[in-house]
């Protein structure tokens, strides 16, 4: 019989509508329950990807005799954290402050308050390597709420409290300016892995955020070690196993320092951030690499994440049936020389082995290997090569596919639609555009609908029940921005500046700080605020990056002061921490450019407006459009008439405009080219 969770929109929840565990989604009847009964609630957070998540649902939450103890003992509720990252956030600190490590899936033992007292992750069926089994957990958490109620008491008083006192420094007075740009540089430099490409050590993600702050700094500066440790680390990681040499796309994170094996799952806020990143790495540097990475990277998400709606669904489960029929993670990437043949014959699978690095030992488990570009096998036949990689692409087509978590992510949206959005245009691929169109016009249509608030999450066109949170409204709006840059339609900036209204409104503290919720929104324990990027753009560093870009396009002061209140948080945390502010750096760098204000009066996809996309100058902001009603779409166009009849371009920053030009060649050195 299934769950209250058959009524939910989220994936994740779905697969646990099934379980013997009467789940409860969170929601105030789930902890009016447990204080009606007089039990603790058992918050269990994971999302439908998460491979250990699947592992302890299956070896406790599908077990009979562990859910009819929860059952009588715990309201047990469910949370996506994909849909919730407020609630994830929230009792992810207090997790991490009390056991040193986080991670999914998260358990955690909470009050009818919802004031938190034990906690863990994966908790396993019998005791191992010195962890209690889930049910020790259990039963030792009934017998304190039993016997030593007041002792339960104390400690959830105590966490909360030590929560709340945790108050955001947030860097105080000012912007990050040329000081702390060139300390967070040297702390890259200090981290970078010079022979394998990335920065620390195992296990070892795609630093998409860093790298574009790197590309920036190198445009502003010229600096070329900036430019050296991005066009490396890009390198790396499209030979290595992370990135998919058959269907394009990365996987989350290399499990070693060489980028070898992946964790398997693909997300599609990383694959929407590194082909924004491959593509403005071509624009630097023109490699080839670069846009054949971009490209495959873009074609992988329009194949593999896009929804009937138009919209990009969340990620790719790492783990899919093997050959046995058994649940395998990686199963469906991972090739053996025996599979090889089979597909390829005995000649052309003896090239493949040499060139995608599979091994008679494999690089994985059981003899199999990941394929990747180990680059010793000398030069190579390119037809042989896609002739290959088809037959192969064709071959692991007919393996049972990984898993899908169909949810479209309002935030996750905006990456994908900004990434396809510039890649389309570079690349002369109008169809990219088009789905980043129709990927925006779904936001607009479904997560803003009737509301006019953002929405965080939809399924099958229907908008679930979740607000937006800070970074959904500034990765959307940057997405609505990347596409009034490219398509010269000002409806976009429009919507941008809608949802920016309310970051000012919603979202915005004093002193220029940022909370991830909205003044308006259900109140926990703790209103989360997090200005770290981490896999994506934090909501406070999109939101700077955002308000920056609007306030460059309208010339709104409001916007301009409220991200340079925003930007505080970067100049303490850039030169202590540039890995984990790299969003925050780039946006830094827009700021220490101007950023430059591009009006072309022109045809939209006309050469002048193609210069001013592909120019490098940090955070340029480009209006296109020609004829009288262009001024009506983009304030930038407002008395730029074309001098002699001829397209022109005007580009302006820190309020002082160069002469106009009809150049083309000029315009690009203006613009960093």
């Amino acid at each position: 019989m299934a769950n209250r969770l058959a009524q939910t929109t989220s994936p994740y929840l779905l697969q646990h509508a099934d379980n013997p565990v009467d789940w409860w989604p969170w929601s105030p009847e789930a902890f009016e329950e447990a204080r009606k009964r007089d039990v603790p609630v058992l918050l269990s957070v994971g999302y439908a990807s998460c491979h250990w998540c699947h592992v302890m649902a299956h070896e406790s939450f599908e077990d009979e005799t562990v859910a009819a103890y929860l059952n009588a003992h715990f309201v047990p509720v469910k949370v996506d954290r994909e849909e919730r990252p407020d609630v994830d956030a929230v009792y992810m600190e207090a997790v991490q402050a009390a056991t040193g490590h986080g991670g999914w899936p998260m358990t955690v033992f909470l009050t009818a308050d919802a004031e938190p007292f034990y906690f863990g992750t994966y908790f396993p069926p019998e005791p191992r390597h010195g962890s209690p089994s889930f049910q020790q957990v259990l039963e030792g958490v009934v017998a304190a709420w039993t016997d030593r109620r007041d002792e339960v008491a104390e400690v959830a008083g105590r966490i909360v409290a030590d929560l709340a006192g945790r108050s955001l420094v947030h860097g105080g007075d000012g912007v990050p300016g040329e000081s702390e740009v060139a300390q967070a540089l040297l702390g890259l430099t200090r981290e970078y892995d010079e022979q394998r490409g990335g920065f620390g050590g195992a296990p070892k993600f795609p630093p998409s955020m860093a790298v574009e702050f790197l590309l920036r700094h190198h445009a502003r500066t010229g600096s070329e070690g900036a430019l050296q440790m991005a066009a490396d680390t890009c390198s790396a990681m499209a030979r290595g196993g992370i990135y998919d040499q058959l269907g394009g796309g990365f996987a989350r994170y290399s499990v070693d320092r060489e980028w070898v094996v992946p964790h398997f799952e693909k997300m599609l806020y990383d694959n929407a951030l590194l082909c924004r990143v491959y593509a403005h790495l071509w624009r630097t540097t023109g490699s080839d690499e670069a846009r054949r990475i971009a490209l495959e990277t873009a074609d992988f998400m329009v194949r593999e994440l896009r929804t009937a709606e138009g919209g990009f669904a969340s990620a790719l489960d790492a783990d899919s049936e093997d050959a046995d029929g058994k649940h395998a993670e990686g199963a469906y990437y991972v090739w053996t020389p025996a599979q090889l043949r089979e597909v390829l014959g005995e000649d052309d699978a003896a090239f493949a082995a040499a060139y995608f690095g599979v091994t008679e030992d494999g690089t994985f488990e059981e003899g199999a290997s990941v394929l990747r570009l180990p680059g010793d096998v000398g030069p190579v036949d390119a037809d042989r090569v896609a002739d290959v990689r088809a037959r192969l692409l064709a071959a692991r087509d007919e393996r049972p596919h990984p898993g899908r978590d169909d949810k479209v992510v309002a935030a996750w949206n905006g990456l994908a639609i900004a990434a396809l959005a510039e890649t389309g245009a570079y690349f002369d691929r109008p169809d990219l555009v088009e789905r980043a169109t129709e990927a925006a016009d779904l936001l607009v249509r479904v997560h803003l609908g009737e509301v006019a608030r953002l929405t965080r999450t939809s399924k099958d066109g229907r908008a679930g029940d979740n607000a937006g949170v800070l970074e959904d409204y500034g990765d959307v709006a940057e997405g609505f921005l990347a596409l009034a840059a490219v398509t010269g339609e000002g409806a976009w900036l429009e919507f941008a500046g809608f949802l920016l209204d309310i970051v000012l409104e919603q979202f915005t503290g004093e002193g220029g700080q940022l909370y991830d919720t909205a003044h308006d929104a259900e109140q926990l324990i703790r209103r989360p605020q997090d200005p770290t990027d981490s896999a994506t753009p934090s909501g406070w560093t999109a939101a700077a990056g955002a308000l920056l870009s609007y306030a460059a396009y309208t010339g709104s002061e409001a916007h301009r002061t409220a991200a340079e209140g925003a930007l505080g948080v970067v100049k303490a945390l850039g030169p202590r921490v540039p890995r984990f502010v790299g969003w925050g750096l780039a946006v830094a760098e827009a700021l220490l450019d101007g950023p430059r204000e591009v009006a072309v009066a022109g045809p939209v996809g006309g050469e002048l407006h193609r210069t001013a996309l592909l120019g490098r100058a940090p955070g340029a902001v480009v209006a296109a459009g020609e004829g009288p009603g262009a001024g009506a779409e983009f304030a930038l166009l407002v008395d730029r008439p074309q001098v002699g009849g001829e397209p022109t371009a005007y580009v302006c920053r820190h309020f002082v405009c160069d002469a106009p030009t009809t150049d083309a060649a000029e315009l690009a050195v203006k613009l960093g080219g």
